[in-house]
């Protein structure tokens, strides 16, 4: 899942996008409002962490903004105030939840979490390819029934993968939906990935559901033939 943090203060928003990335999301950042609102309207997101008191465009208006052109994507909005019409005008422009600073990591993950699942229960339901159950808001994956272990960044390439099962997705889409927007590493990457993949999904349950379509990508396919 992608998400975006506009956040004016540096340190705060590095932080942040590094505790989110090692849990395995791709984490863009930007630190003014008009920034943020640009980003937020080119690239499709899966949640917005929203600062308030921004340069250039407040929070309050960026979300007013987003949610005027019909843009649903969860927001949470943070700020260092605190009061009760601070929280109630950042909900009525449209806001899906608000915490005030300072706050916890394990608590900010605790909203983002609560809001990605949220979402997958309103639209992204529980994707089931063959014997595959991949199930995005709680982060589960099982084959023919048993539960298969996977890191976060695994996860996230089987999600990718999933949610277009039957069709090949081309590396350039698993990076630009697992990786951040900045990443300029090698774009093999992506296959240590869907190797992995194949060594926990495939290998164990005797199938070849994961295929390399030269010069394309990768298609998942439902179950993908049993094999010896």
């Amino acid at each position: 899942m992608r998400l975006l943090i506009v956040e004016d203060e540096k340190r705060l928003a590095t932080a942040l996008a590094r505790g989110l990335a090692a849990e395995g999301f791709a984490v863009d950042v930007a630190h003014d409002g008009v920034s943020g609102l640009h980003m937020a309207q080119e690239q499709d997101y899966d949640l917005i962490v929203l600062d308030i008191m921004l340069p250039g465009l407040n929070g309050y208006r960026v979300c007013a903004q987003l949610r005027a052109v019909g843009d649903e994507t969860p927001i949470l909005m943070l700020t260092a105030k605190d009061g009760e019409y601070d929280e109630a005008e950042g909900l009525d422009t449209g806001a899906d939840d608000y915490l005030t600073k300072p706050f916890s990591y394990v608590v900010l993950q605790a909203r983002i979490r609560a809001l990605l699942r949220r979402r997958t229960r309103a639209g992204v339901q529980v994707l089931k390819i063959g014997d595959l159950t991949v199930d995005p808001g709680a982060r589960r994956v099982e084959r023919a029934g048993a539960e298969v272990t996977l890191t976060a960044k695994e996860f996230a390439v089987l999600e990718q993968l999933a949610l277009h099962a039957g069709r090949v997705v081309s590396k350039a889409d698993v990076l630009a939906h697992v990786w951040d927007f900045a990443y300029d590493g090698d774009p093999n990457i992506v296959e240590v990935y869907v190797s992995a993949l194949r060594r926990k999904l495939d290998l164990p349950f005797g199938r070849r559901s994961i295929t390399t379509v030269r010069g394309a990508g990768y298609r998942l396919e439902a179950d993908g033939g049993r094999h010896a």
